[in-house]
C-alpha cells in the first residue's frame, strides 16, 4: 500500500456549512486573491491546481491536483459546485459545454469565453457589434501576410490568435521580407496567426465591469495602464482626463465595456483593454485591444481604492448575487506591479524589503503572490492611494505614481531608485 498522501482532495472538510462552493480552475495569483475574498464572504473556494506549491494552492484549503486539459479532472473538481469559474481562459470549451449539458453552473460560459480565447474570433465579434477595432485579417499563408503589409503600408502587428499575454505572441516586423520570414516560421510551428494594423498609440486604457447571469451590471472607473516591455507596470485609477478629448475617450470606454458585456453575455468580471489613439483628423478615439473574462491585472487597485474589489465582485457575480458598490474610497489609487528584476533576486529577504517600504511609505498596501523570483515575472503589486481629502491634481497624482514606482522597485531591487 502506497504511503504517498492523497492530494487529489486535500481538505474535503474545509467547507463552511450551508455556504456556497465555487470551483476555480487555475492556480495563479488571480485565483489566490479570489480565495482571499471568498474567506471574507464565508464561502468555499475549491481549487484545481497543477501543483501544491502554486500561488493559489498555498492559500487554499480545498485543493485538487490535476490538469485543466484532462476532462475527467475538470468534471470531478466541478461536481457539486454552486459555480465553476476560472483564473485563465484556456480550459477547452468542449469540456465546459459538457459540464453545462450536465447542469453545472459554468460562469462565464464558453459562448462568451471564446472571444477571450481567440483574438480573431474576438475581432470579428467586435466588428459585428460595432465596437471600434483596427483593420485586421487572418493570416494563413506568407502571401496573406505580404498582402496585409502592402495594404497597410507596413503598419503591421502580427499576433498569435491564442495564448499570448504580457507581450508574448505579438510581433512588429520591420520589413516586408522580415514579415514573410516570420510568418513562414510561425506557420511551420502550427501557430494560428492574425494581423492587424498598428495604431498611433497615445495611451492604454482598461475598462472593467462585472455582470451577473441575471443581467445586473456594475462598472469601475476606467484606468490608465502604463506598459513596460509589453507588461503592465502601473495602473492609475481613475484614468486622468484633463482635456476634453481625454474625457471623451474615457467616457466612451466606460460605455463600451458595458455594451460588450451585454452583447457577449459575459458573466463575472470583464476587462476591456483599449488603445487611446487619434484619427486622421487628429481627434482622440479608442480601439479595442484585448478582452479578459476574469479578474485582471489592471483591476488590482480595486482591493484598496474602492468599496468592492474585483475579486469579491467576481465571486458575487458568478453566483448571481447582488453586486457591490464600485464607489471610490480615494480620489486616486495607483497600482504598481512588482516584476522580477532582469538580473537577479537581491540577497535581502523579501520580508525585510517590505519593512523598508513600509518605513518610508506607511500607506503602501503590499500584495505578494508567494512566487519565486524569475525575470519579468509578476510576483506581487503595491497599491497606494491619495490621502482622504487630497485633490487629484496633476502634481498629487504624479507624486503618487512616483511613490508607487519607488515602492515596487525597492521590492524588486532592494534599492531606492531616487537615492
Amino acid at each position: 500500500m502506497s504511503s504517498e498522501p492523497d492530494l487529489h482532495l486535500a481538505r474535503p472538510d474545509a467547507h463552511a456549512p450551508g455556504m456556497p462552493l465555487v470551483t476555480v480552475i487555475g492556480d495563479g495569483q488571480l485565483a489566490r486573491m479570489m480565495q482571499q475574498s471568498g474567506i471574507e464572504l464565508g464561502l468555499t473556494v475549491r481549487l484545481l491546481a497543477g501543483s501544491g506549491a502554486a500561488s493559489a494552492a498555498q492559500a487554499t484549503a480545498d485543493v485538487w491536483l490535476g490538469e485543466y486539459t484532462d476532462e475527467d479532472v475538470v468534471r470531478a473538481v466541478s461536481a457539486g459546485a454552486d459555480a465553476v469559474t476560472f483564473d485563465h481562459e484556456h480550459v477547452p470549451n468542449a469540456f465546459l459545454e459538457g459540464l453545462i449539458a450536465d447542469g453545472v453552473n459554468v460562469q462565464p460560459q464558453p459562448s462568451a469565453l471564446i472571444n477571450a480565447q481567440d483574438k480573431l474570433v474576438m475581432r470579428k465579434k467586435m466588428r459585428e457589434i460595432g465596437a471600434p477595432v483596427p483593420p485586421f485579417a487572418e493570416i494563413l499563408s506568407v502571401a496573406d501576410a505580404e498582402g496585409f503589409w502592402d495594404a497597410t503600408a507596413g503598419a503591421v502587428c502580427l499576433k498569435a490568435r491564442r495564448g499570448g499575454y504580457d507581450g508574448k505572441g505579438v510581433w512588429f516586423p520591420s520589413s516586408r521580407s522580415e514579415t514573410a520570414e516570420l510568418v513562414a516560421e510561425l506557420l511551420d510551428r502550427d501557430v494560428p496567426l492574425m494581423a492587424e494594423k498598428k495604431v498611433t498609440l497615445v495611451r492604454e486604457l482598461s475598462a472593467m465591469v462585472a455582470r451577473t447571469p441575471s443581467g445586473e451590471i456594475a462598472s469601475w472607473p476606467v484606468v490608465e495602464s502604463v506598459q513596460a516591455d509589453g507588461i503592465c507596470y502601473l495602473a492609475v485609477a481613475p484614468a486622468p482626463a484633463a482635456t476634453g478629448g481625454q474625457a471623451h475617450a474615457v467616457a466612451k470606454a466606460h460605455t463600451l465595456a458595458r455594451d460588450v458585456a451585454e452583447e457577449l453575455g459575459v458573466t463575472g468580471v470583464l476587462a476591456v483593454e483599449l488603445f487611446e489613439t487619434v484619427d486622421e483628423a487628429g481627434e482622440p478615439e479608442i480601439i479595442v485591444n484585448e478582452l479578459a473574462m476574469r479578474p485582471h491585472n489592471t483591476g488590482h487597485w480595486t482591493q484598496d481604492g474602492c468599496v468592492t474589489s474585483q475579486f469579491e465582485q467576481h465571486l458575487r457575480a458568478v453566483l448571481d448575487r447582488p453586486l457591490g458598490s464600485t464607489a471610490l474610497t480615494s480620489t486616486t489609487t495607483v497600482m504598481a506591479n512588482v516584476l522580477g528584476d532582469a538580473d537577479a533576486d537581491p540577497e535581502q529577504a523579501m520580508s525585510a524589503r517590505m519593512d523598508e517600504v513600509w518605513r518610508r511609505f506607511p500607506t503602501a498596501k503590499i500584495h505578494l503572490y508567494g512566487k519565486d523570483w524569475r525575470p519579468r515575472r509578476k510576483i506581487g503589486h503595491v497599491n497606494m492611494s491619495l490621502p482622504c481629502g487630497a485633490a487629484a491634481t496633476d502634481e498629487n497624482v504624479a507624486a503618487l505614481r512616483r511613490d508607487a514606482q519607488l515602492a515596487s522597485d525597492y521590492l524588486v531591487t532592494a534599492t531606492w531608485k531616487d537615492q
